[in-house]
């Protein structure tokens, strides 16, 4: 379900300019935030003269009134339809302390309309405020366009864009994550820093799987939980030759890590896999985590925790399931095109089709009836972004590359969760990937969601990004 956005707006306003355009301006914003699905938080023309922000008053009774709904505001939207006065635009932002995204529109001025009666001077209006928040230390975002009516469908996509912006930085503000398992022992790859994702404000909390096993050991087959998972199960896909005691396993599994994700107020989960659960359980956990991320609480395998958080930024994105893949294999000879693969616990919004079978892979290790619970499908076909973060220990900062390409309907003859995409200059892709050490583990999404991925990373969160173009 996509969540109710709600932005503070700041109406600009400059008194020799006309004040009637202020009046108009605001309606507006709203009707267009309000078309979007958007709900604004706004003066009214009782609170202040046309029920905008002009004085170091009005100023403090737009951050008052901010304050009041701090804890619904997603982002602040600046509208300027004349110049505005930029010291009070500065001054609310700065006196609500919301430190959320701040979005800078202006309306444009039409040719015709230039006297002294209907001339906005909002073109200009921009780069004063844009200079204003800039010496206050105050991060902004602006428009595609450097003028944009608020009904116009440029700013109908640039509120799309933003709203993503929002959810990123919100989504990624004191969340919690959990990390079940070790690393496993072959996988350095996924080594990350818990101190510099604290520093984001990104909390990982663990659990040994000693825990979940025991705590599996001691729950009924007719447990509640235990029996409403396994319902859920059966529900979700095509169980197929899978044994009845590998899915009350898998069901186990899942409700001990829902009532401990519930109990700690986690968000999203990173497990290890790879082969601990299958040696001594008996299952993969691939089923139970696809579940996860397929209700936008995306889950990673092995404890890759970093891929989880590069998961969950897409899906704040696009408000869509996220999967991580491995950037696996060339396809054929075509420079631009690769085999996106994992074994798989991918949700089953990405599959044409999908079953659940045996992990063919670890299947050589530990036997083929240690390994029901996977997801098998070939994914289908649409426009993909892929995300990757990475805490740089040496430098001691989150880094990262997004990028957007398309997953294709070229032919596929493999196993587990695959499909073929093609990035435009992908080779240079690979060679970024290589030189800075990134792993060899990409979030995707069916989404073009690559800019507010972007902006919300290095514009608000303050790590460094590489955009692929």
């Amino acid at each position: 379900m996509a969540k109710q956005m709600t932005m503070g707006v700041i109406v600009g306003n400059r008194g020799f300019f006309p004040s009637h355009l202020a009046t108009s301006g605001r309606l507006e914003m709203i009707a267009a935030l309000e078309a979007a699905g958007i709900k604004p938080i706004v003066l009214t023309p009782e609170e202040t003269a046309h029920g905008a922000v002009e004085t170091y008053e009005d100023a403090k009774k737009c951050a008052a009134l901010f304050q009041k709904h701090a804890k619904e505001i997603d982002g602040i939207i600046i509208t300027l339809p004349n110049f505005g006065e930029e010291r009070g635009l500065a001054d609310a932002i700065r006196l609500s302390n919301l430190q959320v995204p701040v979005l800078i529109q202006a309306t444009p001025d039409h040719a015709g309309k230039m006297t002294i009666a209907f001339r906005r001077d909002s073109f200009c209006g921009k780069m004063s405020i844009s200079n204003n928040l800039k010496q206050y230390g105050i991060p902004y975002s602006l428009t595609r366009l450097h003028t944009e009516a608020p009904d116009s469908n440029e700013f109908k996509a640039d509120l799309e864009w933003f709203s993503g912006v929002c959810r990123i930085v919100r989504g990624l503000k004191n969340v919690r994550f959990g990390a079940i398992g070790a690393r496993p022992t072959a996988f350095n790859t996924v080594r990350y820093s818990e101190k510099l994702l604290e520093r984001s404000g990104i909390t990982v909390e663990t659990l040994d799987l000693s825990e979940v096993m025991g705590r599996i050991g001691r729950m009924n087959d007719n447990d509640d939980a235990a029996q409403a998972k396994l319902a859920a199960i059966k529900k979700y896909i095509p169980v197929g030759q899978t044994p009845e005691l590998a899915l009350m396993k898998m069901a186990k599994l899942g409700a001990v890590i829902d009532q401990w994700m519930t109990a700690s107020e986690l968000t999203v989960s990173a497990v290890q896999c790879w082969t601990s659960i299958e040696e001594f359980l008996g299952i993969v956990p691939c089923t139970v985590m696809s579940m996860m991320s397929e209700s936008l609480i995306p889950s990673a395998c092995e404890v890759d925790v970093l891929g989880t958080l590069s998961m969950y930024a897409l899906t704040l994105a696009s408000e869509t399931p996220s999967a991580l893949l491995d950037w696996n294999n060339n396809y054929g000879d075509n420079p631009d095109k690769a085999v996106c693969f994992h074994c798989s616990n991918l949700p089953k919004h990405f599959f044409n089709e999908v079953k659940m079978d045996f992990q063919q892979i670890i299947a050589g290790t530990v036997g083929k009836d240690n390994t029901y619970g996977t997801l098998d499908g070939t994914v289908k076909a649409g426009a993909m972004t892929f995300a990757r973060f990475s805490t740089d220990d040496f430098t001691g900062q989150i880094a990262g590359y997004v990028g957007q390409g398309a997953f294709t309907n070229d032919p596929l003859h493999t196993f587990g969760g695959a499909g073929v995409v093609e990035i435009p200059n992908m080779q240079h892709l690979l060679r970024y990937i290589c030189e800075n050490g990134f792993e060899h583990h990409v979030a995707a999404n069916f989404s073009s969601t690559a800019a507010p991925v972007y902006e919300a990373a290095t514009k608000y969160l303050g790590w460094k990004m590489h955009q692929h173009q």
